[in-house]
């Protein structure tokens, strides 16, 4: 199967497209998991990672099609972080999990080609084993070309930024090139890319990565992106709600996936669910569920029943 095959399997057997980051943050962690020493040393911290990661996996396998490990979390304690983080893709995995590496990268060349053949490739054809992972387009088409072939050759995929969630994203996106912004020139890049896909959903393996908290862009891109897999982040602590996602989806509820990780991650600590269980994995779960009813109910998700 091809990833968005294998996506589109997901989605339908979980009936939700809830995309749960997995973005650890020590200060942000349970009681139980932080250590006593003030100032612990990166290897514990990166343990105490691993430990909330297979927390949340085990909370949220049943009930959603896929996870995003955000890299520069691990990647901030060195060795030990990168090796929580290869247990954690494998052991997301082994739960029945898409992983999607969350590392926005890109280069030219031959560094691209190491990007690409390191990061993605699911089932043992890569070192890393990932699903799918975010790339940035900022280096021109000739620098996504590594990624497309390395996805197209391994049954995995890629997110190109094409609508960021962050308001300074408009610094660049926005700007007006030959009648259009730019961040319509990448879509329209992403779209031709799947254009000759040969998936049988009708949808390609190169995604986009478009904000919730963009709606309008967000109903314009799906308008022109009709083969592509959006991936969605920006909803719950960064502003974006189920209406203001509800364009990114098709008429049978497919072709999207929403993002949450710190509203999911800490549901315990911030928002509605905060001090209500005794265990913490419990706020992970209503947080969850709550955002897939959510999205249902606002959304044409619905049709996934």
């Amino acid at each position: 199967m091809t990833f968005s095959e294998k996506l589109e399997a997901a989605v339908r057997e979980k009936k939700s497209p809830v995309l749960v980051g997995l973005d650890p943050r020590y200060e942000m962690l349970p009681d139980e998991l932080k250590l006593a020493d003030p100032h612990p040393e990166p290897e514990r911290i990166a343990a105490a990672f691993g430990k909330f990661c297979y927390g949340v996996i085990d909370t949220v396998a049943p009930l959603v099609p896929a996870v995003k490990p955000q890299m520069a979390f691990f990647e901030q304690y060195g060795s030990m972080g990168l090796f929580t983080l290869e247990h954690v893709i494998n052991y997301a995995q082994s739960q029945g999990l898409l992983v999607i590496l969350d590392g926005k990268r890109n280069d030219i060349g031959t560094t691209a080609e190491a990007y690409a053949d390191g990061l993605i490739g699911p089932g043992g054809t890569s070192v890393w084993g990932a699903d799918a992972l975010t790339v940035s387009p900022y280096l021109g088409d000739d620098s996504l070309e590594p990624f497309c072939q390395v996805a197209r050759n391994r049954g995995g995929g890629i997110f190109v930024l094409v609508k960021t969630s962050n308001k300074g994203g408009a610094m660049i996106q926005d700007l007006i090139a030959e009648g259009k912004p730019v961040y319509r020139h990448v879509a329209e890049y992403v779209e031709s890319l799947n254009a000759t896909s040969d998936t049988t959903n009708g949808y390609g393996n190169i995604g986009a990565v478009v904000g919730a908290t963009w709606p309008r862009q967000l109903a314009e891109l799906r308008e022109i992106m009709p083969k592509t897999w959006f991936l969605v982040p920006g909803y719950g602590s960064q502003g974006g709600a189920a209406k203001d996602v509800a364009e990114a989806f098709d008429a049978n509820g497919l072709g999207a996936i929403i993002n949450n990780s710190r509203g999911i991650n800490f549901a315990y600590k911030k928002g509605p669910f905060a001090g209500k269980f005794s265990d913490w994995r419990d706020a992970v779960r209503a947080a969850t569920e709550e955002m897939t009813v959510r999205l249902r109910a606002e959304t044409t998700v619905a049709k996934l029943l």
